[in-house]
Formats: C-alpha cells, structure tokens, sequence
C-alpha cells in the first residue's frame, strides 16, 4: 500500500463512525493528519474516537446531522476554529432506501434519502468551499456509488441522489479547478459495511442478484475505499478533478 504524508494536514470525514467512513479516519490518521470525526450516532462515534485517540492520533469529533445546513455550518467552523484550516473532506455520510418500483415509493422516503445523501453532501461542500476558497487549497472527495453510474430496478430513490451527487461533483469541480481546489467522487461497488451487512439480511436475493454482477467474485472491503479517496486527496493526483471514480470489482463495466 501507498504510504501518504498528511501531516499537518486537516481532514473531515462525514459518516465516520463505521464502514468506509471509519476506514478512511484511519487511512488519514495512519498517514498524519489530524481528522475531525462527524457522525450522527454519538456512542459508537466517541468510542472509535477514543479508541484512535489511544494509539497517539490528533481525533476530535463532531456531531452532525448532514441534512441539516445549520448543524454543518457550525461543524465547519468549529473544525477550523480548533484546527485551522481544512485540506482535505471526505463527504461519505449517506443511507439507503428500500427496493420499491418507482410507482410505489414513497414520497416520504425519496424525501428521507434525499435529505442525507443529496441535500447532506451539498450542505457540506458549501461550507467545506467557502473555507478553502479562503485558502485557495483543498481537495474534496464525495461518496457517491455505483447507482451513480449505472440504474437498478427498485432502487430509483437511492440511485437519483447518488447520480445527483456527481453532478454537484462535476459542476463544483468547474468552479473551483483553477483556484486550487480539487473535487472528486468515489463511487463504491458492494463494499463489506454495516449497511451492506444489513442489506444481505433483509434483501437476500435481491444482494444474491447484485453479488453475481461482481466481475471480481467478491465484496469489496471498506479499506480498498479509503485508499482510493486518500490518493484523491493527495499531491498524486493533482491533475484529477471533477472525476467520478469506480471502485467496484469491475461492476460498472459491464
């Protein structure tokens, strides 16, 4: 594996208290940075904080719900009150929806989802821009998926915001590419995660169906992920921005 240097560097990573949120602090940590730790569920966030503070890593956490401006806004602030600055965000906080022809869905529901995944990612890079537009560097990295690519039936919901997630990426990206800022995505195929896990429970042969497209024959792991948005994040790809970047075991090339 790569051995990148971000010290003395700042991260965010929303979502960061399992899967591949969790496997990015992490990566980040391992590789100097100080990370700032945004999550919803509070126990299960300070216990892996804490648990990252116990091996000598600069942690602080913050709890955020994404969907709602107010709450990032003051996360942004206060990680740079406390830190200084912000290089690099990792905006994976998101949820999943149910299979439900698009008939039947919900609007409930499509509002539920959009509310983290769609509006949760825009509220972040608003404020995560106007920082770096400051300091006339950053780099961005957005969670969108392989439903940003690609179409499933049953799962328009999930896959509108996952698709509207690269068009925030590609038009920011526009914006910022020649002030200093770099803004990508990552579009995971069937990463191994809690919610995955959950998805194999209640959707068996719904993830049976999925699990024969993976050209590679198994389930990615939340660590191949990070490794992916730290390379984004760093000097080696200086040159990529407003990419959508597949990491799926060849799913999306089908």
């Amino acid at each position: 594996m790569v051995k990148y240097d971000f010290s003395g560097k700042v991260a965010l990573v929303t979502g960061a208290a399992s899967g591949m949120g969790l496997a990015t602090v992490r990566a980040f940590c391992a590789s100097g940075a100080s990370v700032v730790m945004a999550d919803i569920r509070q126990d299960i966030l300070f216990r892996e904080a804490n648990a990252l503070r116990a091996k000598g890593y600069n942690v602080k956490t913050a709890l955020c719900d994404v969907s709602d401006e107010e709450q990032v806004r003051h996360m942004i602030e206060e990680t740079v009150r406390e830190c200084g600055q912000l290089d690099a965000a990792y905006n994976n906080a998101g949820i999943q929806s149910p299979i439900a022809e698009t008939a039947d869905a919900s609007s409930e529901e499509f509002e539920r989802v959009s509310a983290i995944n769609l509006r949760g990612v825009w509220n972040c890079m608003k404020y995560e821009l106007q920082q770096m537009r400051l300091q006339k560097s950053g780099a961005i990295v957005n969670c969108s998926s392989l439903g940003g690519l690609v179409g499933i039936a049953g799962r328009g919901v999930y896959h509108a915001t996952k698709h509207g997630v690269l068009g925030l990426t590609k038009s920011a990206a526009l914006e910022y590419a020649a002030r200093g800022i770099q803004i990508n995505a990552v579009c995971p195929g069937i990463i191994r995660t809690p919610m995955v896990e959950d998805m194999l429970n209640s959707e068996p042969e719904a993830m049976d169906e999925l699990m024969k497209l993976q050209p590679i024959g198994r389930l990615g792991e939340a660590e191949e992920i990070a490794r992916a948005v730290l390379w984004l994040c760093s000097s080696d790809a200086s040159f990529v921005t407003g990419q959508a970047l597949a990491v799926d075991g060849g799913y999306t090339i089908q």
